[in-house]
């Protein structure tokens, strides 16, 4: 298949938008907690903090997969630490199981809360859901991936320009308060970091990229694609601090201020895909990974394997979602939050700066 500009520039950062959207902000949870908790001005400051961030590892993230054609974890960061790599894969599948259990716990309160329907209904919708695009295949995802970050963006943008119409004054006057908590630093540097893990999910749509230039560029806007949803729903539910700060998912608490029924409807299902799209692209990168093992050995992955062990993390993330929604992004994410410093940032801003720069390569 021919590279576009759309496949070199834009497609990883969609992708990249489409793996952290759950466990980022999907339900709103995520931004109450690391940005909106500093107060709207300090949330803002965080956000700047974490997009420059985004960029920056992003971008030589990057290059560096396509230095050393690392399109899978695996290979990634076995340029980075050698025969101990593994180090970051026990960590990353924590992660993962994490992840997964928030999904699956806001795609069950979703389902029950807003559609009368068993908990468990929605878990099991987003597990068939994962378990086919996971069978599909790299190609299938990249397509779906990016045509659902559209529809994501058309209704946040929505969602964005409703809440100013009714709430602006009240928006205006938080945002205009010098709200500027301390915490919006840390909280901001530690957002990123947890965020950041996702690299490993966005490897396998990085062989479209031939050039220093286009990683460099790919890295820098997928930054920006990843926030802006994040910052249209930051400045939309702004108006409502502090008492949004307790909801579990503030997403439809707001939707349900704004009284406009069929967006709430959109916003349910176009948050469901999320779910199912961020749970396809983490299990997705461990399908790869083995993928990538099985063909140094001559042999290859069964397509059935795929989304049997996509259900096999849902099963076990599903045991991890009874700490709950909000315990699981204030506890779990910061924990991790550390240990990816330590075992992706520090040593790609070290070892993986080394490699880039002195590895003679096409501009």
């Amino acid at each position: 298949m021919k590279s576009t500009f759309f496949h070199k520039y834009l497609l990883p950062g969609f992708v990249f938008q489409s793996v952290i959207i759950a466990g980022g902000y999907g339900t709103g949870r995520e931004l109450v907690e690391y940005f909106l908790k500093s107060g709207p001005r300090g949330g803002l400051l965080g956000m700047v903090l974490t997009t420059l961030m985004w960029s920056l590892i992003l971008a030589l993230s990057f290059e560096l997969a396509r230095q050393f054609k690392s399109y899978d974890y695996r290979r990634f960061f076995r340029q980075l630490f050698g025969k101990y790599w593994f180090l970051f894969e026990v960590v990353y599948i924590v992660y993962l199981f994490i992840v997964l259990a928030v999904i699956g716990s806001a795609a069950g309160i979703l389902l029950r809360d807003n559609f009368n329907l068993p908990y468990l209904w929605g878990v099991l919708t987003m597990l068939v859901g994962v378990g086919i695009l996971t069978f599909a295949g790299s190609r299938w995802i990249e397509k779906v991936l990016s045509f659902w970050s559209f529809i994501l963006y058309a209704i946040y943008i929505v969602f964005f320009i409703l809440c100013f119409l009714h709430f602006g004054p009240v928006i205006k006057s938080k945002l205009a308060q010098s709200i500027v908590e301390p915490t919006w630093a840390i909280n901001g540097f530690k957002y990123a970091l947890y965020n950041l893990a996702n690299v490993a999910a966005v490897l396998f749509c990085l062989s479209h990229i031939q050039t220093r230039r286009q990683a460099f560029g790919a890295g820098l806007l997928a930054g920006i694609i990843g926030i802006i949803p994040g910052l249209l729903f930051f400045l939309a539910v702004a108006g409502f601090y502090p008492e949004i700060l307790p909801q579990e998912i503030p997403v439809v608490y707001v939707l349900e201020k704004l009284h406009f029924p069929s967006l709430l409807i959109l916003f349910q299902i176009m948050l469901f895909g999320t779910l199912i799209e961020t749970g396809t692209g983490l299990i997705h990168s461990v399908n790869e990974r083995l993928q990538s093992t099985l063909k140094e050995r001559g042999k290859i992955l069964p397509q059935a394997v795929r989304p049997l062990l996509a259900g096999c993390f849902l099963v076990i993330a599903w045991g991890f979602s009874t700490f709950g929604l909000i315990d699981l992004i204030a506890k779990g994410y910061g924990a991790l939050s550390w240990a990816f410093l330590f075992l992706f940032i520090i040593p790609l801003l070290t070892i993986g700066v080394s490699k880039i720069f002195h590895q003679k390569t096409s501009n």
